[in-house]
């Protein structure tokens, strides 16, 4: 599903303000005490709009957010070995980290993370961050082991996480402390290993069984062949999908496998947003719509049938419609007792859309009503989709004919096959409750 780029954060007014602060309250509360893995390369740190990106991370902290931080360090690396006049070698993508280059790695690392807890321990008046104070944590919460020997190359000093202590991480965090995890694992044995961001990322939000594992990329997320912008996927189409792109950057498809596989382990969400978009994380976390690509295990919109406690948000999504005379108002308790009639399309929680079918015994005629979609997702065919859903249930039922009431939407109807008929061709319960003052065309189409 592709979708435009996202709209700036409100800055136009205090109504607009206003608006999107009460549109994002539903996310404020649903975020509130889960856990957030961000990862992000060193390249974020060493970019001058990085102190943007903390004051951001400073918000979520101070909305109740628990975070932990996992970070990379390949410039500030590399930056070292160019001093030493070394190079980080690589073998079919993957590191060898020699003697040379692990020390590099510890010493970028480690300015890093100091870099890091100096921007978020910033407490100036007149600045985002005035009257902040986060505690910061970092520690030994990764056991790693070696690479090893691949193919005869010895990858020496590179490793991958063998375990996160996850009771350590989750002191830390209980205790309000923003918990930091650099590229560097240890053993056992007392050896240091040189680890990927993106490994410790996922392994600590599997083993935190965390909410939301968040990329922060180059690309703004994954495109789809006309160049928009992917808004979901789901984690068993990620591999389909690198087959089909085998051009993709490295570190978008590394991150949409390691997204994939953190969803199969449990974690319900995986965000890639694009780092050089401006505020682009406000915007993935509390817009319906977001900034970047998610990935999940199970759609994030559905088409299902209504349930009793979906009746509040279906009567908000007609209240509109109704107050403009294009619906017949129906009250909560017409709609409770007849909601096994309305099927509806939930977004993140959210009814985008409704309908429903009424059937007429002894008639070969069913009655489409309350065909309803929310403005903000009136443009990618969900009408249809409703109209789709509906066709199938009646021919599942044996009717041959759906009919609709209508007063300011004909030529939708007309276009999708609707004739325009007579009120008598109506079943005689129907016209019998005909609304004259409405004065509704009617159509009928043939299945």
């Amino acid at each position: 599903m592709s979708k435009p780029a996202a709209p700036d954060l409100p800055s136009a007014g205090p109504d607009l303000c206003v608006h999107w602060f009460r549109q994002a309250t539903p996310y404020v509360h649903a975020h509130r005490g889960r856990t957030f893995v961000i990862a992000f390369g060193g390249e974020v740190v060493a970019e001058a709009g990085f102190s943007e990106l903390v004051h951001d991370l400073a918000l979520l902290h101070g909305l109740g957010i628990r975070l932990v931080l996992a970070h990379g360090a390949r410039p500030q690396i590399e930056e070292r070995l160019e001093r030493r006049g070394a190079a980080l070698h690589y073998v079919k993508g993957l590191r060898v980290t020699d003697a040379e280059a692990l020390a590099c790695v510890k010493e970028a690392a480690g300015a890093v993370r100091v870099e890091l807890e100096a921007l978020l321990s910033l407490g100036l008046a007149n600045s985002p961050m005035a009257g902040v104070w986060i505690p910061v944590a970092s520690g030994n919460f990764v056991t790693a082991k070696p690479l090893g020997v691949l193919d005869g190359i010895d990858y020496r000093h590179t490793g991958v996480v063998r375990r996160i202590d996850r009771e350590s991480l989750c002191r830390r965090l209980d205790d309000g402390a923003v918990a930091l995890m650099p590229p560097i694992g240890y053993s056992p044995t007392g050896e240091v290993f040189n680890l990927s961001a993106l490994d410790v990322a996922r392994s600590a939000a599997i083993a935190l069984g965390a909410d939301k594992l968040i990329f922060l990329l180059e690309e703004p997320g994954v495109s789809d062949a006309s160049g928009g912008l992917i808004s979901n996927l789901l984690s068993q189409d990620v591999e389909s999908l690198l087959t089909a792109a085998p051009d993709m950057p490295e570190e978008l498809a590394q991150s949409l496998r390691a997204g994939a596989h953190a969803c199969i382990q449990g974690v319900e969400r995986v965000h890639l947003i694009g780092r050089r978009i401006p505020g682009a994380l406000l915007r993935e976390l509390f817009t319906h719509d977001g900034a970047g690509t998610m990935i999940t295990a199970s759609p994030y919109e559905a088409l299902r049938p209504a349930r009793i406690d979906d009746v509040g948000g279906i009567l908000e999504l007609l209240r509109p419609l109704e107050q403009q005379d294009i619906l017949v108002r129906r009250s909560r308790e017409r709609l409770e007792t007849e909601i096994d009639r309305f099927s509806l399309m939930e977004r993140d929680g959210m009814v985008i859309a409704c309908v429903a079918i009424y059937c007429f015994p002894d008639t070969d005629l069913a009655e489409l009503a309350c065909v309803a979609v929310h403005p903000d997702y009136r443009s990618q065919a969900r009408g249809d989709k409703l109209l789709e859903h509906v066709t199938a249930i009646a021919r599942s039922r044996g009717i041959g004919r759906l009919f609709v009431l209508t007063t300011q939407t004909a030529h939708w109807f007309r276009e999708r096959g609707f004739e325009p008929v007579g009120l008598e061709e109506l079943p005689l319960e129907k016209q019998a409750l005909y609304n004259y003052r409405r004065n509704s065309k009617v159509f009928i189409k043939a299945l």
